[in-house]
């Protein structure tokens, strides 16, 4: 295995994640394979920004920056990208801590030159010290989590998952940056899907490239009280409708939709029967589970379709940014409409 350099980017934008914020940096700095630097990306929150500086102005591992974009996740994770000094760059939840041998995981899915993205497997952490009764594992993705369904080892997929992930520093040479106007901005509507846009443009632009997970890069995540409420499963959902119709209509149903029909199809119908034969049996949150998993794809089907709509009037759009040192893959800088 070579052991390549890694920056670690971990976006925050908020106070009320301080100690997350700590502990995420914390497991980065245990890493058996050492990152060559950390990267905390500030979401236009200037006291945080001159707190985060105060804690580490005598740390020569970790650099503190502004987001030099316009806000939300996708602006802070290229500004990130384009001062990383790491062959491979990347990218943890600011609340969530790795596992000793996360970034020991990433670098050896880049053994293979032809290896532009590797991902990992994120488990929650409970609020509540424990799942909700009535919550699907195939919905795990509402929390930013690993989901049930997808296979287990080293494997090829079509994206990654953005909280837990990595790429190789010539992907953004290649694709550009993340897409901003796609994906979550603070507390707002929960959007998404700003790195399968990334992943999929990355693969029309390298038709060799190869995007894996290996699920021994584990990281755990920590789901907030709100998030285990149905009332969020609900609008998480809808959201993400919401961002898959953007992304569809970029860069085409086909390819938007590829990972979704296999889900929709295979995954959750299983889901549900496992749900009912549960009730039967008498096990708690069995029909709850197998409602969530309907009322989930009928939400997002619904967000979809809106989405769907406002993309086609022209009412939704994003655009790639040209990150300084990595060029865009448009030509004019000018938003795409999705």
């Amino acid at each position: 295995m070579s052991e390549q350099s890694i920056s670690v980017v971990v976006c925050v934008y908020t106070e009320d994640r301080w100690e997350d914020i700590l502990a995420a940096v914390s497991s980065v700095r245990a890493q058996s394979l050492p990152a060559r630097e950390t990267l905390l990306v500030v979401d236009h929150n200037a006291t945080l920004l001159d707190r985060l500086n105060r804690e580490f102005k005598e740390a020569d591992d970790v650099r503190v920056l502004a987001n030099a974009g316009p806000r939300g996740l996708s602006a802070g994770r290229n500004t990130g990208i384009s001062v990383a000094r790491g062959e491979i760059i990347a990218f943890l939840d600011d609340d969530a801590v790795a596992e000793r041998d996360w970034l020991r995981h990433f670098a050896a899915g880049y053994d293979d030159p032809r290896v532009m993205a590797v991902g990992g497997r994120t488990m929650p952490i409970w609020a509540s010290g424990r799942r909700p009764a009535w919550f699907p594992e195939e919905f795990d993705w509402v929390v930013g989590c690993t989901y049930k369904g997808l296979p287990p080892g080293r494997v090829r997929v079509r994206n990654v998952l953005g909280g837990n992930a990595s790429f190789r520093r010539t992907a953004f040479d290649a694709a550009g940056g993340f897409a901003t106007g796609i994906g979550r901005d603070g507390d707002k509507r929960p959007l998404g899907c700003e790195e399968t846009e990334l992943c999929i443009r990355l693969t029309r632009a390298r038709p060799d490239a190869i995007l894996l997970i290996d699920d021994r890069a584990v990281i755990h995540h920590r789901v907030p009280p709100v998030r285990e409420h149905f009332a969020y499963f609900r609008t998480r959902t809808y959201a993400e409708g919401l961002s898959k119709a953007l992304v569809a209509q970029s860069v085409g149903a086909g390819k938007g939709l590829e990972s979704e029909r296999r889900y929709t199809t295979r995954v959750l119908p299983a889901g549900v029967a496992r749900g009912l034969r549960d009730a039967v049996l008498g096990r708690p949150g069995g029909a709850g589970r197998a409602v969530a998993i309907v009322t989930g794809v009928l939400t997002a089907a619904g967000g979809y379709a809106l989405g769907s709509i406002r993309a086609r009037g022209g009412g939704a759009t994003f655009s790639v940014v040209e990150i300084e040192g990595v060029p865009s893959p448009t030509t004019d800088g000018k938003e795409t409409a999705a």
